[in-house]
């Protein structure tokens, strides 16, 4: 009796796929537009290593060639601030958000809150403007060395190292509903960077000029709705409306004491 002959079987390819659709703009005035991309799986990537990947070969989901997407990133680990970006509709930072721990697809969108320069590059010169504005720096008085300076505190120092973890990623500016294209606020980053340096036993000296800030017009602490979006948005836990709560206390008091020098 013959053998029977044997089939070959189609193969299939079992591959692992992860589906990404992120939110593309070509030009700051341009209109943004949704694009899909199957990566292969690999254990721990992140989102960023995904876009790295886009990058080494940039052929969308319907196998068509594209440019590669633009994006930030500098440390990869939580510390630059600089890949931030709405992922899955949460602001966060690309190079901690893993993909085994996030829903399929993967939506990827720039902070709305900044203008677009490109795909996921964004513009944050708003929080850095906030930045110069409040004074966010220790001053000196030359460059010469100036020996040791005042001690902190130990209590003290101990919260306001809590202050010093902003890494300017605005992701709390993203999240809060009274930073946007109609408002002028500074946002919360501004506020809680006033109470750390107004605390510093050199950056007090100009403590009253930041309040003074704070107390002009609706940009400064008035702008602040207590929405609390910004304390659970922040990657580093920082305290921001409590920041804000203390900078409310500082503020009134320095309004009574400017009305009575009058």
């Amino acid at each position: 009796m013959a053998d029977t002959p044997t089939v070959p079987q189609p193969t299939q390819n079992t591959a692992r796929k992860v589906k990404f659709v992120i939110t593309r703009q070509d030009t700051p005035e341009g209109k943004p537009y949704a694009e899909e991309f199957d990566l292969p799986y690999r254990p721990g990537m992140n989102v960023i290593s995904a876009l790295m990947e886009i990058q080494r070969n940039p052929v969308n989901a319907n196998g068509g060639s594209t440019a590669p997407v633009c994006w930030e990133s500098n440390c990869l680990e939580e510390v630059c601030g600089a890949c931030s970006m709405v992922i899955n509709g949460k602001p966060r930072q690309a190079c901690s958000a893993l993909v085994d721990q996030l829903e399929q697809p993967i939506r990827v969108a720039p902070m709305a809150t900044f203008p677009v320069v490109r795909d996921l590059v964004i513009d944050r010169s708003r929080m850095f403007n906030a930045l110069k504005k409040v004074k966010a720096w220790i001053p000196i008085d030359g460059t010469y060395d100036l020996g040791a300076g005042p001690r902190m505190p130990e209590k003290k120092r101990q919260w306001a190292y809590e202050l010093s973890k902003c890494m300017t990623c605005g992701v709390c500016l993203e999240a809060c509903p009274n930073v946007n294209d109609k408002t002028d606020f500074i946002g919360p980053a501004a506020l809680s960077q006033v109470r750390l340096f107004n605390a510093h036993p050199t950056g007090e000296m100009n403590a009253d000029d930041r309040l003074d800030t704070l107390m002009e017009g609706t940009d400064g602490i008035e702008g602040c709705g207590n929405s609390q979006n910004c304390v659970r948005a922040c990657p580093k836990g920082i305290p921001l409306t409590t920041s804000i709560a203390e900078l409310n206390k500082q503020t009134t008091k320095r309004m009574f004491k400017r009305w009575f020098a009058q």
